[in-house]
């Protein structure tokens, strides 16, 4: 069992914050959304998790959330995100560390801020084909390792195969 603290956020505003321990944290979790073909659009609230026994900082885990968040569309172009000291507040966490996930979040180009406004999800278009180049290049660290072990491209290939009518299932 591990322990998790979630905010639930809606506009930009905290809708309610709570505490709860389960077996197996979930990639996202997405709450009063339409999920369509892997692609959520959001509806309603969106939450952010943090897993204290996660080995990763806080503010790593907090980029995760929010790079996951702005590239499924979760958060849409121009949304405002929380505001540092409100983040802080509900995560229960240091501002420091949320200042350090915004200003990363920045750095990558995944957000912008805009002095005495707040920060705001970045336009998402320029970054999808630097985040298929890394996917691409961790892809084929992988099939590399799997031909170094043996494993052959067919099963490979069998294996992204079974998985995809999985997935369409």
């Amino acid at each position: 069992m591990q322990f998790y603290r979630v905010s639930l956020y809606q506009n930009a505003v905290n809708v309610k914050s709570f505490e709860f321990f389960i077996d197996k944290v979930p990639s996202a979790v997405y709450i009063d959304c339409i999920n369509t073909n892997s692609t959520a659009i959001q509806k309603g609230q969106h939450m952010i998790l943090i897993d204290y026994k996660d080995r990763r900082p806080l503010y790593e885990q907090i980029v995760d959330r929010f790079q996951e968040m702005i590239l499924k569309g979760i958060l849409s172009t121009d949304a405002q995100l929380p505001s540092v000291r409100s983040l802080a507040m509900d995560l229960s966490i240091n501002p420091n560390t949320i200042q350090r996930a915004y200003g990363e979040l920045e750095r990558l180009g995944y957000i912008y801020s805009v002095k005495g406004k707040g920060s705001f999800a970045a336009d998402i278009h320029n970054l999808l084909p630097q985040q298929e180049a890394a996917l691409f290049h961790e892809l084929d660290e992988l099939v590399e390792k799997a031909v170094g072990i043996g494993i052959t491209y067919e099963r490979l290939i069998f294996h992204i195969q079974a998985r995809r009518e999985k997935k369409n299932d």
